[in-house]
């Protein structure tokens, strides 16, 4: 697998005023998909709606719109004009490189968290910004393309289970929220099933190849912990927010929340030690390797160094020298080499440096 370059973003021109709405994403729809759903304890109603229509609210339920697709501005700024949202919320909404954060506009709340993802295949994180911003009996939820981020509260809206049909929207946006963040826990087991697999690799044969998958995994788990570091941060202004759409019962289950998040960072913490732990284990599993390589070049050249010696001296072209007439010299030499490599071979056996 080729390393991964970082996925750079477009920002927002220098020097635009605040509250400039220009789409920095990359992910783009053919067209933009509405999601209207109606709840109260009595029924529900889901169903998706042209882009041209008024994002109608009926009061005697809790109105939840999904928009899938930012690209569109003009759709973002006319759902801005309809529901008097701040153009500041609005450009959050369309640069998608926001980090999670909690604002409180008034009497409505605006909160931007990312979705996570981990392709164990191609060994690759993804990340999805979402924006929810909610009041009375209203929420809007924006994501930046299709997928079924909050498949799992829909099916519970809709056979009525768990408590958010008899609640108001905070608790929606909480659930929502608790449903992004229990995946964060999937995409933490992805990645300490990768780590194993280095180890594994890195123990076999440390090639260049898994160098390069752990640097990708480090930039991988940096991309990680900037989305659950300041995550932290947000959830714990929501489980303190005094703003009138926020109950005070739903700050309970916010609170609870909290304590996830806050054992997420931990393990990313703890994942990031291990990590550089790998990145170690790597560098000496490499020296032990080499080191192992020249010590038996060496062994090899000590064994070699005195039979270079007996031939270098015995190929001397000297009339007078005694052995050159033994009948059986070249054999005598052949066996005193012999026995000098093989004694030097026990000797290091001995030693344990072979």
């Amino acid at each position: 697998m080729k390393s991964k370059k970082p996925l750079r973003k477009k920002l927002k021109a220098p020097g635009a005023p605040p509250g400039t709405l220009e789409f920095t994403g990359e992910r783009r729809m053919e067209q933009p998909v509405l999601m209207r759903i109606r709840y109260n304890q009595q029924g529900f109603e889901a169903k998706k709606f042209p882009a041209d229509e008024p994002l109608a609210i009926d009061p005697n339920s809790v109105n939840w719109f999904d928009i899938m697709g930012l690209h569109e501005v003009k759709l973002i700024e006319r759902i801005g004009e309809q529901y008097k949202i701040h153009p500041l919320v609005l450009e959050d909404v369309l640069h998608t490189q926001q980090r999670p954060k909690f604002e409180e506009y008034g009497n409505e709340v605006f909160i931007v968290v990312q979705a996570l993802s981990y392709d164990s295949f191609n060994h690759e994180l993804t990340a999805e910004q979402i924006g929810i911003y909610f009041g009375e009996n209203f929420i809007i939820t924006f994501q930046e393309n299709e997928d079924d981020t909050f498949k799992a509260v829909r099916e519970r809206l809709e056979t009525g289970s768990g408590r958010i049909r008899t609640r108001r929207p905070d608790y929606l946006a909480y659930a929502l929220i608790d449903g992004i963040v229990d995946n964060y826990f999937d995409v933490l087991d992805k990645f300490e099933v990768r780590m194993e697999e280095l180890e594994a690799e890195i123990t076999l044969r440390p090639t260049r190849q898994v160098k390069e998958d752990i640097l990708n995994l480090k930039f991988q788990m940096l991309a990680l912990r900037k989305s659950v570091m300041p995550l932290r941060e947000a959830i714990g202004k929501f489980s303190r927010s005094e703003c009138p759409s926020v109950e005070e019962s739903t700050g309970l289950f916010v609170r609870d929340l909290y304590d996830h998040v806050l054992r997420i960072a931990d393990l990313v913490e703890t994942y990031r030690d291990m990590l550089n732990g790998i990145q170690e284990l790597y560098l000496s599993e490499l020296s032990l390797r080499t080191n192992n390589v020249m010590q038996i070049m060496t062994i090899t050249t000590t064994i070699f160094v005195p039979l270079t010696f007996l031939v270098g001296v015995y190929g001397m072209n000297f009339d007078n020298m005694p052995e050159l007439h033994w009948q059986h010299g070249y054999f005598y030499l052949w066996g005193f080499m012999v026995a000098i490599s093989v004694a030097l071979i026990f000797y290091f056996k001995n030693k344990k440096w072979l």
